[in-house]
């Protein structure tokens, strides 16, 4: 058996040039549909809400979609790694496609948001299978090329997201966001089940399934993701309901340890952990989603409240590192063929902490290329980071390994940013309520803000909480440093292709 891995790696790398190129085709619209719906529907709340109502409610259509793709990363993982990647994603590509139907077919919120979930199951297997696959198909040298091109889609979809929302809710109807998901999904599931010839392998005559782990994993991110999404939203953080969800999970997650251990082939296996190339990245790609969420989330509030520019504009302060952070990851093999893996991602991550540090000493109120311009810079430190580590991680395992190893890295990613949204926003809401000397909170601070009529008062409230955020996610961006310096091994263990 030991044998026979690099053998059928080296057939996937001779896959004609036309036909590779087909499925990259294919992993690139993918990505982009995985990407784009983690974001398109927000600016299309107003038409939505308006047209099915539940505006109570409406925070799960985010929410519920991102939180199936979370819990469900690490099993579709462990499918690849078992059955193999085009099976893993063709079923995957399917059910996605089949949510994106329903929703368009959603008759209230309570539907809409139940049909997004099952978005969400099918987009865990977008996510981690078309990771899996860059690898697969590529040799350690060339696979810079291919990730930096799905960095590229992802970063670009995402952005790029809310604004082709608003554009079909405001000029065609709120059903085409999920409608025009069905003609670029097609091409991609049809390019899929042409173009990708797995070769043949070695496996046991009956696979052994985890089938108690699944469930088990699922129900434990669930129970979790869903206690830190609503925590301090829809109940206070140490309510009954917070306090439930919380040793509920905290319960399941000793059933899952217990699962796990006895399971022939775990969903989780304990190796992810305990080797520690694969441990240090995934605590890094933790941090990474913890620190995104500041730009992310709140740099669009800050440009528009304290910077006085419109909606777009404000998108386009925040777009800026779409631009650095894909040709910086293009650009880090240079760099990590001369110091390695995990010194160009030390040095990244190390000038990440420094740009996030930077932006609370921004002048007030400032001008808009100052953030844009460490955004530009903050993309480019991420570039140097995030593909070094990827490429690396996946270049330390064999094939029946990578799929579990590559969805390990981006559950914690997401993780992270579950994490990250929930401890930035208290952070932001208690610097708020402290300056403002009442209960105020972004949300009803930033909707007031809409009239024009906020008080000097406010705009620097809104200042000093987006400041404190960023000095947390600079101090995040620290943590991963450490973790990579103290944990990461200098040279990564890298199989010969």
């Amino acid at each position: 058996m030991g044998r026979t891995r690099p053998a059928l790696h080296e057939a996937a790398q001779r896959t004609a040039p036309g036909r590779r190129g087909a499925v990259v085709a294919a992993l690139m619209l993918a990505m982009a549909l995985a990407a784009l719906d983690s974001t398109i529907v927000s600016t299309a709340v107003p038409q939505i809400v308006g047209d099915l109502g539940g505006f109570s409610v409406f925070s799960w259509l985010f929410s519920g979609y991102l939180l199936a793709v979370t819990v469900t990363l690490p099993v579709y993982g462990k499918l690849a790694d078992t059955f193999g990647r085009k099976p893993v994603l063709i079923a995957g590509a399917f059910v996605f496609l089949l949510g994106s139907l329903l929703c368009a077919l959603a008759w209230n919120m309570g539907a809409l948001i139940a049909f997004r979930i099952v978005q969400g199951l099918g987009g865990g297997a977008l996510q981690g299978t078309v990771q899996t696959l860059a690898a697969d198909l590529y040799p350690l040298k060339e696979r810079p090329r291919i990730q930096s091109k799905l960095s590229t889609v992802w970063a670009v979809s995402a952005v790029a997201g809310p604004a082709l929302g608003g554009v079909l809710a405001a000029y065609a109807d709120w059903r085409w966001i999920f409608l025009v998901n069905l003609p670029i999904g097609a091409v991609a599931l049809w390019l899929i089940v042409r173009h990708l010839h797995e070769p043949r392998r070695e496996a046991p005559s009956r696979p052994r399934i985890d089938w108690a782990g699944a469930p088990a994993v699922f129900a434990c991110g669930g129970v979790l993701l869903t206690a830190l999404v609503q925590g301090g939203v829809a109940w206070p953080w140490l309510s009954a309901p917070s306090l439930a969800l919380f040793g509920t999970g905290l319960a399941l997650v000793a059933v899952v340890v217990a699962v796990e251990r006895r399971a022939a082939e775990p969903i989780i296996p304990g190796w992810v952990w305990r080797r520690r190339t694969i441990a240090a990245v995934n605590l890094a790609f933790g941090a990474l989603g913890l620190l995104m969420v500041a730009p992310a989330v709140f740099l669009p509030t800050y440009a528009q409240a304290v910077l006085g520019l419109a909606p777009v504009a404000a998108g386009f302060v925040l777009s800026v590192w779409t631009l650095s952070w894909p040709l910086s990851a293009a650009l880090s093999q240079h760099v990590y063929r001369r110091i390695g893996f995990r010194d160009t991602a030390v040095l990244g991550i190390g000038l990440a902490a420094l740009l996030l540090l930077a932006f609370p000493f921004l002048p007030y109120p400032g001008s808009p290329w100052q953030p844009a311009l460490l955004m530009l810079l903050l993309g480019g430190a991420l570039g140097l980071f995030q593909l070094p580590l990827i490429v690396g991680v996946q270049s330390t395992v064999g094939w029946a390994e990578r799929g579990t190893t590559t969805a390990s890295v981006l559950f914690c990613r997401q993780t992270g940013q579950t994490v990250g949204a929930s401890v930035f926003g208290a952070i932001a809401n208690g610097v708020l309520a402290s300056r403002l000397g009442g209960a105020s909170d972004l949300d009803t601070v930033t909707r007031a803000l809409e009239t024009g009529t906020a008080p000097e008062a406010t705009r620097r409230a809104i200042a000093s909480a987006v400041h404190a955020v960023y000095l947390g996610a600079s101090c995040a961006a620290a943590l991963a440093f450490v973790v990579l310096l103290v944990l990461a091994p200098r040279r990564f263990p890298v199989l010969t292709d």
